[in-house]
């Protein structure tokens, strides 16, 4: 009895353990990041919760958001449409989250979409701090967020 309440607690410890490798991953946190906008949680163009931004993106980029929402106003800053999809108005379809490249602690995850009749690619660069995947930057077809926001700070 006592060897199967061992054996049934390892087997119980390692599931845990693989729940929380999945929540991890860069993969997951971008897919967390695109729930949080339907919760309507979502740590952009928000001024009350600094840790959800953190919990997101680097210093640097969380920096950035943080001040281009805070000095906006209420108003639009920088961003001037939904960064999870580069657009004003959306019509989602064909929504795919690919596999992520990593590489020395770097990684890239890309996500793919129709919005009305248009194909979108947008690209999230993440790294690992602290034990934790992060987004470092987003890249769009034409920009990268993290330099759009460091060029309106100039």
């Amino acid at each position: 009895m006592r060897l199967l309440t061992l054996l049934l607690l390892f087997v119980s410890c390692d599931l845990t353990l693989h729940a929380a490798d999945k929540a991890a991953t860069p993969n997951a946190l971008v897919a967390e990041l695109y729930k949080s906008e339907k919760k309507k949680a979502s740590p952009f163009f928000q001024d009350k919760n600094r840790a959800l931004v953190d919990h997101y993106f680097t210093k640097e980029l969380g920096d950035l958001l943080w001040k281009d929402t805070i000095d906006s106003k209420g108003e639009v800053g920088a961003i001037d449409g939904d960064p999870l999809y580069d657009a004003q108005d959306m019509e989602i379809k064909n929504f795919v989250i690919h596999p992520a490249k990593t590489e020395d602690g770097n990684a890239t995850v890309l996500v793919t979409f129709m919005n009305f009749e248009e194909k979108k690619r947008i690209t999230f660069h993440c790294v690992q701090q602290g034990g934790a995947w992060k987004i470092s930057d987003i890249q769009y077809a034409d920009y990268a967020l993290l330099k759009l926001l460091k060029d309106s700070v100039k």
